[in-house]
């Protein structure tokens, strides 16, 4: 039998109660770990890699930060500040839409990020402002609490899994597999392939993210 695990850590003081004066700020280990990971990868983000980074021990951060994972939770969280939230227009697609272009251009600055929003969703300060700019957008649509939560979701994860595939598809680019595309299309040998393809080619620089998302908001929120 597992025990409960304590409060997050928005919910518990900035420093432990004991110990020397706060020398630094969860604000600053959260910002020299956001760089280090836009630098160099999740991977490189540790404690003794993030107190180097402040010129400090690693010892010293626990003082501010317990774990780990409460260090990811505070990066997650942080990047939520770079949303621009203004008042909602009356158009909820629009306004959705607009946020969820934001967070595309958040997650692409940040490539850690599309991970930890699929891997281990956080709400803390920041998030809480998104979450409830969200539901003030959806406040007059007809659809319920649990939809609304559920588009909210929609919004961050979609967005996520669509620039993770972006990221890849940069990475993986291979001019032979557009290639190998066209010559089964040109073959007729698999129909509706052809068709597809026909109809939205391998090289098409049309951006559908805009057209998908709305899609699927609609759809959640009916």
């Amino acid at each position: 039998m597992t025990g409960q695990q304590g409060p997050v850590i928005w919910m518990r003081p900035e420093q432990a109660p004991v110990g020397r004066p706060a020398e630094r700020s969860r604000a600053e280990i959260t910002a020299a770990a956001v760089e280090l990971a836009d630098r160099e990868g999740m991977e490189a983000v540790s404690m003794r890699r993030v107190a180097s980074v402040l010129g400090t021990g690693a010892a010293s951060l626990y003082r501010y930060v317990a774990t780990r994972d409460d260090l990811l939770d505070l990066m997650t969280d942080s990047t939520a500040s770079e949303y621009s939230l203004t008042a909602p227009s009356g158009d909820w697609q629009a306004d959705l839409l607009a946020i969820a272009r934001q967070a595309r251009q958040i997650m692409r600055r940040h490539p850690w990020l599309p991970t930890m929003v699929m891997g281990r969703p956080t709400l803390g300060p920041h998030g809480i402002d998104l979450l409830e700019h969200v539901l003030e957008v959806l406040a007059d649509h007809p659809a319920g609490p649990a939809r609304k939560l559920e588009a909210f979701a929609l919004l961050s994860g979609l967005t996520a899994l669509f620039v993770q595939n972006e990221m890849a598809a940069a990475e993986t680019s291979d001019p032979r597999q557009s290639a190998y595309l066209h010559h089964i299309a040109a073959a007729r040998s698999h129909p509706r392939i052809t068709a597809l393809l026909a109809a939205f080619p391998p090289d098409d620089p049309r951006d559908r993210f805009d057209a998908v998302l709305v899609r699927a908001l609609t759809g959640v929120l009916g």
